[in-house]
């Protein structure tokens, strides 16, 4: 998988996640992209040099700012292993679980709330689902080296797992209770769905919950990232 652009690759270096090579522009005398080069020579990183020209054949996004990473396919996250591993940190359990969120620009940038805001994980359905790409890694500013993306099979059979580990599970949806109402403190869940067709019924049913954000103005809907970032840090504000 490439990862490109400076910020994407400062916090890919800084993770401890496998990289291949660094691909840097040649000649180049950006004090950030020397930087790199010397933090990858002492991670025993590969570093190859290309011009302008090359480096724009390779890149994916044509946003590469004159370096591109070549990671190892991206490592999913085991659900049940980050739940023990924030219970033996004696942390409060803080999932964000994703219901057909299909366009990789919404996943990056809830992936980059959810590292902001200090999340247990992010979790996504195997299926029907944008998956962790370069756009991805991309748009969350390099959070993906930093939080937990679990991908199940089924995504209503994680909930129930969940439930069973005493994690509240709460869907963000239009119908629900005031957050401002609702108990977000201690291990929960919070299920924030598609823009077109919201939360599926059935995982609605499952949920201990429904909260809502309350709407002021004419338009009655947020972009999902922007919900996301909404009702996950009421839950922090509540938890502070």
């Amino acid at each position: 998988m490439k990862i490109e652009g400076k910020n994407p690759v400062r916090e890919l270096l800084n993770s401890n996640r496998t990289i291949e090579k660094v691909i840097l522009l040649n000649g180049t005398t950006d004090k950030e992209l020397r930087q790199f080069q010397q933090k990858a020579v002492d991670k025993g990183i590969r570093v190859e040099f290309a011009d302008k020209k090359t480096l724009d054949r390779i890149s994916e996004t044509g946003h590469h700012q004159g370096v591109i990473a070549i990671d190892t396919d991206f490592e999913y996250a085991d659900l049940k292993e980050t739940i023990n591993k924030a219970r033996q940190d004696g942390k409060d359990i803080l999932f964000v679980v994703l219901d057909e969120i299909l366009d990789p620009h919404n996943l990056g940038s809830i992936i980059r709330v959810a590292e902001c805001a200090g999340a247990t994980g992010v979790i996504i359905p195997n299926r029907r689902s944008a998956l962790v790409n370069e756009t991805v890694v991309r748009t969350s500013a390099g959070a993906t080296a930093y939080v937990p993306v679990i991908k199940v099979p089924n995504l209503n059979q994680a909930i129930e797992e969940m439930k069973k580990e005493n994690i509240w599970v709460y869907a963000a949806d239009m119908d629900g209770e005031v957050m401002y109402n609702a108990n977000l403190k201690g291990d929960i869940a919070l299920i924030i769905g598609s823009e077109g067709s919201g939360i599926r019924d059935l995982t609605k049913k499952l949920c201990d919950g429904v909260i809502s954000i309350p709407m002021y103005g004419k338009v009655n809907s947020l972009n999902a990232s922007v919900s996301a970032a909404v009702v996950v840090y009421e839950a922090i504000r509540q938890r502070k």
